[in-house]
């Protein structure tokens, strides 16, 4: 099966972004942070999902993204779908020239599978993971690492002005 990095770093990044929704925008430099993405391939990333129609950008001072619609509406597979991936478990991109340009004898095994695996995701929203326990503590751990961090720097910073 092929789920590339452009496909989990997406879901990864709109489940931030679910998490997150609460407190308004929130700009891929926070989300960079928290999941260890390179900001501009989130750029490249949230450019696709706003022309998916999956998140709309807030201009100006307290900017970002945010979901287009309620996070039970955007299923997995779509944010999958929006960046151009594919859920594919054949060798031959379904095309069925597996086998010496002709169809292989597991093609069609293979082409069932990934339905299955994309109807899986269909079944499976953003707030169906947003609620998850697991996925709570994930977040709860990067969002106070993240709060030490800054602390860190300040305390360095009076310390500094101080001396």
């Amino acid at each position: 099966m092929r789920l590339t990095t452009k496909g989990r770093y997406a879901v990864t990044a709109m489940l931030d972004l679910a998490l997150h929704a609460q407190n308004g925008p929130v700009s891929l430099a926070d989300i960079s942070e928290r999941q260890g993405i390179s900001l501009s391939y989130l750029e490249q990333l949230f450019a696709k999902l706003r022309r998916g129609n999956l998140v709309s950008s807030v201009r100006g001072p307290g900017g970002g993204y945010q979901l287009s619609r309620d996070m039970h509406g955007i299923k997995v597979a779509q944010v999958v779908d929006a960046v151009n991936e594919s859920v594919d478990a054949t060798r031959c991109q379904g095309l069925g020239d597996c086998h010496a340009g002709d169809t292989c004898l597991t093609h069609h095994l293979w082409c069932d599978l990934s339905e299955q695996i994309h109807e899986f995701l269909s079944g499976i929203s953003l707030a169906d993971l947003v609620t998850r326990r697991e996925v709570q503590e994930v977040a709860q751990r990067q969002d106070m690492r993240r709060t030490s961090a800054k602390t860190q720097y300040l305390d360095k910073i009076e310390t500094s002005a101080v001396e």
